[in-house]
């Protein structure tokens, strides 16, 4: 029986996704950019995007965390079934999704990974960034992914042509963003906004033109210390809708 994980145990990628805070961050900063995504099309296809859209986005990142601490052999067929469900979909409509579409949802997640851990933890070595990349790029190669750059380097300088070319307002960018503070509530939703400020590209933020709250740093910085204190379930409690609590709690390794 083969034991082998498809992410070494003592792997940065481990503790960034095995901790429910950062994976509600990474969570946040996915749900901006997918907003913008010109794919987003895509999504409204099967109707489950603006029915639930947090749903539909914490799937996606169900299914990366799924990944992430399974075996070799489960996530390998983790990973098809996720190419299965995409080729379901365009026989569908009736027309392939575009590879680059592909390309920049493994971008978020590496993306705001690193954005999140580095904002709620510290700052991670070139090393680490590195270990990052390769796992979601070993992702991207195992779904037959083309022109995926091959290390951390190459993926910054195509992260900012992917952002170039492929986000931009759309007519879906604001009817999610409302959808977004319907399942969230407003006080949720205006927590959410100063977290995407602090994770999202430049571009992104331009983009939707957000600016954050120069003291929500503080607030953020304030979010670490009760963590370490263990308290941060009554933070949690208050930002999160009831029915994520669980599914958050759940994430943590």
């Amino acid at each position: 029986m083969n034991t082998k994980t498809f992410v070494g145990k003592g792997s940065i990628v481990r503790k960034m996704w095995g901790s429910g805070d950062i994976v509600m961050f990474i969570f946040a900063g996915a749900a901006a950019e997918f907003a913008l995504n010109k794919a987003v099309d895509w999504l409204y296809f099967t109707g489950k995007l603006p029915a639930d859209p947090l749903g539909r986005l914490f799937s996606t990142v169900s299914y990366a965390h799924r990944i992430i601490f399974a075996s070799e052999d489960d996530a390998l067929k983790a990973i098809d079934a996720i190419t299965a469900i995409h080729t379901a979909v365009e026989d569908n409509r009736g027309s392939a999704i575009p590879d680059w579409a592909y390309r920049d949802v493994l971008y978020m997640l590496i993306q705001y990974s690193i954005s999140a851990y580095e904002l709620l933890e510290r700052k991670l070595s070139p090393a680490e960034k590195e270990e990052t990349h390769n796992v979601f790029y070993r992702m991207g190669i195992r779904m037959g992914l083309k022109e995926l750059p091959v290390n951390y380097d190459s993926w910054l300088t195509d992260r900012i042509v992917h952002m170039k070319q492929d986000l931009a307002y759309s007519q879906y960018t604001p009817e999610l963003f409302k959808q977004y503070e319907k399942h969230l509530g407003w006080l949720r939703y205006k927590i959410m906004i100063q977290v995407q400020a602090l994770l999202i590209p430049g571009h992104c933020r331009r983009l939707l033109k957000m600016k954050g709250n120069d003291f929500f740093p503080v607030v953020v910085s304030a979010y670490g210390v009760l963590k370490k204190m263990h308290l941060q379930s009554l933070v949690r409690s208050a930002i999160l809708p009831a029915a994520y609590k669980q599914q958050i709690a759940a994430l943590d390794r």
